[in-house]
C-alpha cells in the first residue's frame, strides 16, 4: 500500500511540473509534489551558483516562517556554510557513489571541526522545525541544486527509506527542470529576434494584442513607436552585408537603452531595418519624449543616416482604436511621413489637427485590386 501510494506520489509530482507555465510553476510544482511524497510541512528547492558560491533558494511552500517568503529575491546561503552540499558531490559521488539524499535532525550538533557550524540544524531548531531530508538534483552529470523537505516539531523523524525516496523524487524533479528548460528555450528562440537579441514581431503582436484589449477594457494608455533605419541599404551595398548586420545590432542596443526609459515597454525588431517600442501605462507625452531621444541618439551612429521614427498612442486624437492592426497603421503611417518630411524627431499621429496627415493616411482604404489582365486565346488554323 505504501509503494502504490509513493508511486502515486511520483506520478503527482511528474504531471504537475508538465503542466506548469514557466519556470516559478516549474519550481512550485516541483517543492509542493516533494513536500506532499514525503508528508513534510515545509519545502524548498535551490540552485547552487557555482559561480558566485552560494545556494539561491527558488521557492518556498508550506509552513514557512515570517522571514521565508514564496519566491525570495535574495534569499542566498553561502556554500561555505553547508559544505555537504558540495563535499558530498566530489567526495562520494565524483568518486563513485551515488548522489543520495540524507536527513538531518533538530538533535544533531550543530558544531563540528574548528570553524563549521551545522547551519541546518540551526535553521531546524530557530524555525520550530523537527528535521529534514536533503536530496541533490543533478543535472547533466553535475550538481544544479537541492531539494528540501522539512516537518515540524511534534511530526515523525525522517528514516533512511524517506531518504531514499527523496532521492528518487530528486529525479524526477531534475527531469521536470530540464525540460521546463528546453520550453523556455524554445519559446525564448519563438519569440526573439536572433540578430538584435530584441523581441521579434510575433512578440509584438501577441503583447499589443493582450495591450488593446486591456485599453478597451479599462482605458489604459497603449503607444507604439515605429521607427525605420535609414541608409542600412547603403551600407550594406558599399561595406557589405556584415557591416549593415552591426549597424543593426548597434542600433538594436540604442533602443533597448532608450527602451528602458519607459516602464515596461517591449523593444523589438519587426524585420529588415523596421524596428518598433511599445509601452502599455506610461502617458503619450512620457513614450514621445523617449522615441525624440532615441532619434537624437540614432543620428550619433557612426554608419547609417539616422532614424525615421513615428508614434501612434491611444492617448492621442486618432480616433477610437479597437484593434492592434489600426495602431500599427497610424504608427506606420506617421513613421511614412518622417520618413518623406527626412525628419530628425518623431512625427506623432494625431498632433496637426482635425485633418491630421497621418490619421487621414492610415484610414485610408486600400486601394482596389486591379483586374486581371485579359488573357488572349490563340486558336490554332482551323480552329
Amino acid at each position: 500500500m505504501a509503494e502504490n501510494r509513493r508511486l502515486a506520489a511520483v506520478v503527482a509530482l511528474a504531471q504537475g511540473m508538465a503542466a506548469a507555465q514557466g519556470p516559478r510553476e516549474s519550481w512550485r510544482a516541483a517543492a509542493l509534489g516533494a513536500c506532499r511524497a514525503l508528508e513534510g510541512d515545509f519545502a524548498a528547492l535551490s540552485v547552487w551558483e557555482r559561480e558566485r558560491g552560494r545556494l539561491r533558494v527558488l521557492v518556498n511552500v508550506g509552513e514557512r516562517a515570517p522571514e521565508e517568503e514564496e519566491f525570495p529575491e535574495g534569499e542566498t546561503y553561502p556554500v561555505h556554510q553547508f559544505p555537504e552540499i558540495a563535499e558530498f558531490l566530489h567526495e562520494r559521488w565524483a568518486s563513485g557513489g551515488e548522489p543520495n539524499a540524507w536527513v538531518e535532525t533538530d538533535e544533531g550538533p550543530t558544531a563540528g571541526r574548528p570553524g563549521y557550524c551545522h547551519q541546518r540544524v540551526t535553521a531546524l531548531r530557530r524555525r520550530g522545525r523537527r528535521c529534514c531530508v536533503v536530496a541533490p538534483i543533478v543535472q547533466h552529470g553535475r550538481a544544479w541544486g537541492e531539494l528540501y523537505v522539512a516537518r515540524a516539531v511534534g511530526a515523525p523523524l525522517f528514516g533512511r527509506s524517506d531518504a531514499d525516496f527523496a532521492t528518487v523524487l530528486a529525479a524526477v524533479v531534475a527531469a521536470g527542470l530540464a525540460q521546463t528548460e528546453r520550453l523556455e528555450e524554445a519559446r525564448r528562440l519563438a519569440f526573439t529576434d536572433a540578430l538584435t537579441g530584441l523581441a521579434n514581431r510575433r512578440a509584438v503582436d501577441v503583447r499589443l494584442d493582450e495591450a488593446i484589449e486591456r485599453h478597451r477594457a479599462d482605458g489604459v494608455p497603449v503607444s507604439l513607436v515605429v521607427c525605420d533605419l535609414n541608409g542600412l541599404k547603403q551600407v550594406n551595398d558599399t561595406l557589405g552585408h556584415a557591416v549593415g548586420d552591426r549597424l543593426l545590432e548597434r542600433f538594436g542596443s540604442v533602443l533597448s537603452l532608450c527602451g528602458a526609459m519607459v516602464p515596461g515597454a517591449l523593444v523589438a525588431r519587426l524585420g529588415g531595418d523596421e524596428f518598433c517600442l511599445l509601452a502599455v501605462g506610461p502617458s503619450a507625452d512620457e513614450v514621445v519624449k523617449t522615441a525624440d531621444e532615441l532619434c537624437r541618439r540614432a543620428a550619433e551612429l557612426e554608419l547609417g543616416e539616422g532614424v525615421a521614427c513615428g508614434v501612434a498612442s491611444t492617448e492621442d486624437v486618432i480616433g477610437p482604436v479597437r484593434s492592434a492592426r489600426r495602431l500599427f497603421r497610424l504608427a506606420d503611417a506617421a513613421q511614412y511621413r518622417a520618413k518623406a518630411l527626412r525628419a530628425d524627431r518623431p512625427v506623432v499621429a494625431g498632433r496637426e489637427g482635425p485633418e491630421d496627415p497621418v490619421v487621414r493616411l492610415a484610414d485610408e482604404p486600400p486601394p482596389a485590386p486591379r483586374p486581371p489582365a485579359e488573357r488572349r486565346r490563340f486558336r490554332g488554323r482551323g480552329s
